[in-house]
């Protein structure tokens, strides 16, 4: 069965984004996105709320590709033909090899493990992983914390009452003091 995973940057106070909805601390240096290009390439469907979706959008232009370095344009080539699912209230429509969910985000979940496929699920943004956390359908957390602390804002884990055991599976110190933490989810 496929795995689903729930991967993004992390502030040491536990926020995705800052107060402001910033996000501009994340900047990886080109050791931490050697890491994230090497972690897309496990990847079978993405899925994303809106935000994401949008803040994404970069990657999928043609035309900002001329302005790409070699480790950018390896990481949009995996990123453009990566299967997505977008989850949004708003949108009516999405490029590329993206779709509108469906259903929930269990439900999409469901579906996805049923078909033919390989690669994880991996999951981008705070809210739809807190859906999938409360239905018990993350298998790991993967967790790049970066050495600041924001104050508030998007918390990376849902502010739930729910006991969840891990069990760490890898760490990796950057020399940006970046910390890698991947920790899988207990059954």
């Amino acid at each position: 069965m496929r795995s689903v995973t729930y991967s993004m940057s992390m502030s040491l106070d536990g926020y995705i984004v800052g107060p402001d909805g910033g996000f501009n601390w994340t900047a990886p240096d080109p050791d931490v996105f050697r890491f994230w290009i090497d972690e897309i390439r496990q990847v079978g469907v993405h899925l994303m709320g809106r935000r994401l979706y949008e803040t994404m959008l970069y990657w999928e232009s043609a035309e900002q590709e001329a302005s790409f370095d070699e480790a950018e344009r390896e990481w949009a080539a995996l990123w453009r033909p990566l299967p997505k699912v977008v989850f949004s209230g708003t949108l009516s429509s999405v490029q590329g090899q993206a779709r509108l969910a469906s259903g929930s985000v269990a439900q999409e979940i469901e579906r996805l493990r049923a078909e033919p496929g390989e690669g994880e699920i991996a999951i981008g943004g705070a809210t739809l992983a807190a859906e999938a956390a409360d239905s018990g359908l993350i298998d790991e957390y993967r967790i790049m914390v970066y050495p600041v602390l924001v104050g508030g804002g998007i918390p990376f884990f849902p502010r739930h009452e729910r006991h969840v055991d891990l069990e760490l599976v890898e760490t990796r110190t950057f020399n940006s003091k970046i910390v890698h933490l991947r920790y899988r989810v207990v059954r």
